[in-house]
């Protein structure tokens, strides 16, 4: 895990408007409008690196409630669009969303197809390995 977020802290990309980082007090914030808990391995991820910019996938934010990546909107146009509401959305990739389960795995739903792909990541540690620093 130090080791991905070294890796993506290399990457991350200057913005003109920096994100922020959030604390524990927004994270339980975001739950309660979810409904939903953010599970502990995505919950860390938000903490030390949901203010990165990289690549072409971008992760969904909780700090600002006009980024079109704020986990709220994101996770209400995903589960509007089919994905199961067991799922958290954590990257909106074209029509398609990767969320993490309960359980901390993360999956690629897609939208066409209604279903998720075979293929999962342990963690959204392993998704950001594999999947957003090749991106």
């Amino acid at each position: 895990m130090e080791e991905i977020i070294e890796q993506l802290r290399e990457a991350n990309q200057p913005v003109p408007v920096p994100l922020e980082l959030p604390d524990e007090e927004l994270l339980v914030e975001i739950e309660e409008q979810l409904f939903i808990d953010i599970p502990f391995v995505f919950r860390e991820f938000l903490l030390t690196v949901s203010d990165v910019v990289y690549g072409s996938l971008e992760p969904v934010t909780v700090t600002d409630p006009n980024a079109h990546t704020y986990l709220p909107d994101v996770a209400a146009n995903a589960w509007d669009a089919g994905l199961d509401r067991s799922f958290i959305p954590i990257c909106q990739d074209g029509s398609d969303y990767y969320a993490v389960e309960e359980d901390g795995t993360v999956v690629l739903w897609r939208e066409e197809s209604d279903e998720v792909d075979e293929e999962t990541w342990e963690s959204v540690w392993h998704w950001a390995r594999d999947v957003w620093l090749e991106s």
